[in-house]
């Protein structure tokens, strides 16, 4: 499961980059540089699907081998909200929380964008998911 989102850059007159995500279209940001419009397009992406968490929305697989774009992930603590409640699928929390040995809260948080979850909390998560957490430096 990948969190990488693509984004178009769109020259602007006379000078910078309007910012627009493919599969998130509330998520739109600009930027002088490349490296701005990456760094603005990491939080506005976060916040949009921060909202999207809170509010319970589906949140869209991000489309894959886009031409030209640029892929962009939301910040460490979105993202595993986001990777776990994909990986849990139609399964409830309920039944997550008695697989984890542990309170609904307790469970619902791996899914709080608002949580920072431990490594340890992430891992056995993954494992009752029937997944592996893997971490990767970008």
């Amino acid at each position: 499961m990948n969190t990488l989102y693509p984004a178009i850059f769109e020259p602007q007159e006379p000078s910078g980059y309007f910012v627009c995500f493919v599969d998130i279209p509330e998520a739109i940001t600009q930027g002088e540089t490349i490296d701005e419009c990456l760094f603005n397009g990491t939080e506005v992406l976060s916040m949009v699907m921060e909202e999207y968490l809170d509010s319970g929305r589906d949140i869209p697989l991000p489309t894959a081998n886009l031409p030209d774009a640029h892929y962009i992930a939301p910040d460490a603590r979105i993202q595993s909200a986001i990777l776990v409640r994909w990986a849990r699928g139609n399964r409830s929390l309920a039944e997550i929380a008695r697989a984890l040995e542990t309170s609904w809260p307790s469970a619902q948080r791996l899914e709080d964008p608002h949580h920072w979850p431990s490594l340890k909390q992430l891992e056995k998560a993954a494992s009752v998911l029937g997944k592996k957490l893997v971490l990767s430096l970008e």
